[in-house]
């Protein structure tokens, strides 16, 4: 069985730094993109980073690009997306997707083409 579980959101003061993890299980990792999407108040979802589990080729996003990091542990099965310069725009509910097959990061920040989700973990950015 499939399980992403967020951790890591919470309150977090404008301007400051907070990190994300993704805990993956019941599928073949190797095989494997995940990645982080966000949904903000009055929006739609959208993709902001995923990773290739195989090879740790990345996508990008612009609401955090310049600002964020997305990593993995392989040995842990875990996906870490670190954001600085939090903003009150960037409050949100942060979700982790996965897409069980290559190829991947595009497809999966872009397209959308996610086969599971976490639950979704809430990111407040405010003093």
């Amino acid at each position: 069985q499939v399980e992403l579980v967020e951790s890591g959101g919470g309150l977090v003061q404008p301007g400051g730094s907070l990190k994300l993890s993704c805990a993956a299980s019941g599928f073949n990792l190797d095989t494997s993109v995940i990645g982080w999407f966000r949904q903000v108040p009055g929006k739609e979802r959208e993709g902001l980073s995923c990773i290739s589990m195989s090879d740790g080729r990345t996508y990008v996003r612009d609401p955090v690009k310049g600002r964020s990091t997305i990593s993995r542990d392989n040995a842990k099965s875990t996906v870490n997306l670190e954001i600085e310069g939090l903003k009150p725009a960037d409050t949100g509910v942060y979700y982790c997707a996965v897409r069980l097959s290559q190829p991947g990061p595009f497809r999966l920040c872009v397209l959308d083409e996610a086969n599971h989700w976490g639950q979704g973990i809430q990111v407040t950015v405010s003093s």
